[in-house]
């Protein structure tokens, strides 16, 4: 099922049409919560939070609100009136969002620990990983992160004529293809195979569609400059060794081999962590300088601190972020009423008659797939590339639902409703 495609539908309908889904808020309760952070995580954890009845206030470092929705993911991907759509749904249920405040710089961890109940950190990963190799530090080595920043907020853009992007992930695509639209030859270099990218495969197969050039089994050596600019990049040629402990066969170099492009821009796009200095106070963090949390309860080492999204070193993708949102504001939920020792009211529902139909009889049916704007004028621009299914697709797609019998079911119910009016 393309469930996705169907959703994108439906929320796009309600968006056009002005149809405002009502939220049934609980009852109101005498706690707040501050959440450090806009993105998806905190975004979801105030949603939730607001639904549950709490005081919420989000504290955002940016100049807008969204995080990494907003400043790191493009227009061609996520439409900013979309995103607006939405944080304008979630100030309407009450959540005070409050922009160019950061952590650590305009408050700190104690003092908002003191000032609320209980608090979500959602601080993202917004630190770029060195590549590690001389020349680094030349004029025309950007961080991928700090590309997208610039390029989304409005700040100065480089105008490359020739870039290479060293990485494979999400933000390695996302810059690739931002250059692409800058008007830049754009290369990309990664040290395994293309099966081996850790990017979602849709996204490489646009980069790839829209002229993107990948290079793969290489490995950066240094970034060559003169008077002090870049001039390009060296690679090692790498070969697939044995496996290592990720389940992926190692990169081994090729002695003698190495590669060489010129260039007047790189980007480094070879991962990113979370910016912990001088934030932290107590934390407990992991091995890999991502905060060390409950695997269960996302709370944090400190009594009343939760976090999530791409601090805690779980997989960078927004739906990921959103999930471990909803699920940290469950555990905030649980945290005050205990601390509180309320009550929760129990909701008993009355079961409903359970019908029992024969299993329909299944017809293939392909899956339908959402147009796409053409690669001419996608690179031209940042308008969206994927677009909506239109109304009749969407109810073809809905019909290889795989529970087409619950039209039996309901007409069921229908008739069971008005035999009992009847009698």
């Amino acid at each position: 099922m393309a469930i996705d495609d169907i959703k994108r539908f439906v929320a796009d309908y309600a968006r056009r049409n002005r149809i405002a889904l009502p939220v049934l808020l609980e009852k109101k309760r005498d706690a707040s919560v501050a959440i450090v952070g806009s993105g998806p995580a905190g975004l979801t954890c105030a949603y939730y939070l607001a639904r549950f009845g709490y005081d919420v206030t989000v504290f955002e470092a940016l100049p807008v609100a969204g995080g990494m929705l907003a400043a790191g993911i493009p227009p061609y991907r996520l439409p900013r009136e979309a995103l607006e759509y939405d944080l304008a749904q979630i100030r309407a249920m009450g959540v005070r969002i409050e922009c160019n405040k950061a952590l650590g710089r305009d408050f700190t961890l104690s003092e908002l620990r003191e000032k609320f109940d209980a608090v979500f950190l959602g601080i993202g990963a917004w630190k770029n990983v060195p590549l590690g190799i001389p020349g680094e530090d030349l004029d025309g080595v950007v961080p991928a992160l700090e590309l997208l920043k610039r390029v989304n907020l409005g700040g100065e853009v480089p105008k490359p004529k020739k870039a290479v992007v060293v990485g494979g992930g999400n933000a390695a695509m996302d810059a690739a293809r931002t250059l692409l639209r800058l008007g830049a030859e754009v290369h990309v270099a990664y040290r395994r195979t293309k099966s081996e990218m850790p990017a979602i495969p849709e996204e490489i197969e646009d980069a790839e569609k829209e002229g993107v050039i990948f290079h793969f089994l290489v490995a950066p050596l240094e970034v060559v400059g003169e008077n002090g600019k870049v001039r390009g990049i060296r690679f090692q040629r790498m070969r697939l060794g044995e496996f290592d402990r990720s389940g992926r066969r190692r990169p081994v170099p090729i002695e003698g081999a190495e590669l060489f492009l010129e260039c007047d821009l790189v980007v480094s796009a070879v991962g990113q962590k979370p910016d912990l200095s001088g934030i932290a106070e107590g934390l407990e963090l992991d091995t890999r300088g991502n905060i060390k949390v409950n695997r269960y309860t996302l709370a944090t080492s400190l009594e009343g601190v939760f976090a999530g999204g791409d601090a805690i070193g779980q997989e960078a993708t927004v739906v990921h972020a959103m999930a471990l949102g909803k699920k940290a504001a469950h555990s905030i939920h649980d945290y005050l009423c205990r601390k509180k020792k309320e009550e929760e009211e129990v909701v008993i529902r009355p079961e409903r008659p359970r019908v029992i139909e024969e299993p329909p009889v299944l017809e293939e049916i392909p899956r339908v797939h959402p147009p796409e704007l053409p690669v001419t004028e996608r690179i031209c621009g940042f308008a969206e590339v994927k677009l909506c299914l239109d109304e009749e697709d969407v109810r073809k797609e809905a019909a290889r639902c795989l529970r087409c019998d619950l039209e039996k079911v309901i007409k069921r119910y229908q008739e069971m409703a008005l035999a009992e009016e009847g009698s």
